[in-house]
């Protein structure tokens, strides 16, 4: 009688996707983030009109089937720019966002596992970062740089930097003195080793749960900074300039201030539903089903 074979285990992401899907605050955000990346990925093929285009006998018309979302001050079509603006605002987020996260792992990992002097230095400058505002932060780069959307990307990264770092800071030093890391350094590793092959995957799945949450509040600053015209240059259609160009018709036409925040918020929605579906997925202390 011939043992039976056990079944072979699935797929991580096929697990994954399975435990996302059997939580209905998860499965909620993954369609809004699928939705979002979808929309700003084919943006070419779903707007009826070009975003920048002006159709001035059309200025200001209501909702209709000719504009979904009715028209602007300059007779431009809100709904195309609210779907170019996805893409502009899923640019900044993910640019911003992995740039900071590789920038704060390594800023991290050599803070938490360096000598002690370096980690006070990364300390101070992180703490000297922090303590700006980020509005006034970005106002003093958009006097050295001027409004675009670089700057606005150099802003989030020197900003969200500095918190990706004291987070894996602080698990690089809860890490280093654990018997499996004294061992390696026992038989001779170098520290790049260390760092690399068994630092690194112990703290990268936390921040990239943390990204993931932050994601949202990259494209909320992008679009504040550029409601106070610190973002991108017009005609570009953004999320913040809609608001702005609705607000100051906002009593006789509030559809474009609707329009314009409604994608903020389902964006800030998915991406937190998403973030916090991980977090009890890969956090045991949160893990419900163990």
């Amino acid at each position: 009688m011939t043992a039976s074979t056990p079944p072979a285990p699935g797929h991580p992401f096929a697990l994954l996707a399975k435990r996302i899907l059997k939580d209905p605050l998860g499965l909620l955000g993954l369609i809004l983030v699928i939705s979002m990346v979808g929309s700003a990925l084919c943006a070419d093929l779903i707007i009826p009109f070009d975003p920048v285009a002006m159709h001035i006998k059309d200025r200001l018309a209501p909702p209709s089937m000719t504009y979904l979302l009715g028209t602007d001050h300059l007779g431009r079509d809100v709904f195309s720019r609210i779907i170019m603006g996805g893409r502009i605002a899923l640019w900044v987020a993910l640019v911003s966002t992995g740039v900071s996260l590789a920038g704060g792992l390594v800023l991290g990992l050599i803070a938490g596992y360096g000598p002690r002097w370096l980690d006070n230095l990364l300390i101070l400058c992180f703490d000297a970062v922090r303590s700006f505002p980020t509005i006034m932060f970005a106002l003093a780069l958009v006097t050295l740089m001027g409004p675009s959307l670089n700057t606005v990307i150099m802003v989030v990264i020197a900003t969200s930097i500095p918190a990706y770092g004291r987070v894996v800071r602080t698990q690089t030093q809860a890490l280093k003195h654990n018997e499996f890391i004294l061992a390696e350094r026992a038989q001779g590793a170098g520290m790049a080793r260390i760092l690399i092959v068994h630092m690194l995957p112990n703290v990268i799945g936390p921040l990239l749960i943390i990204a993931s949450m932050d994601i949202p509040v990259v494209v909320t600053i992008e679009a504040g900074l550029s409601f106070l015209g610190l973002g991108v240059k017009p005609p570009t259609p953004s999320w913040g300039s809609i608001l702005y160009d609705g607000y100051s018709f906002i009593r006789n036409t509030p559809w474009i201030v609707i329009a314009g925040g409604i994608p903020l918020v389902l964006t800030t929605l998915g991406f937190t539903f998403l973030g916090e579906s991980l977090r009890d997925i890969f956090d045991p202390k949160l893990n419900r089903d163990g």
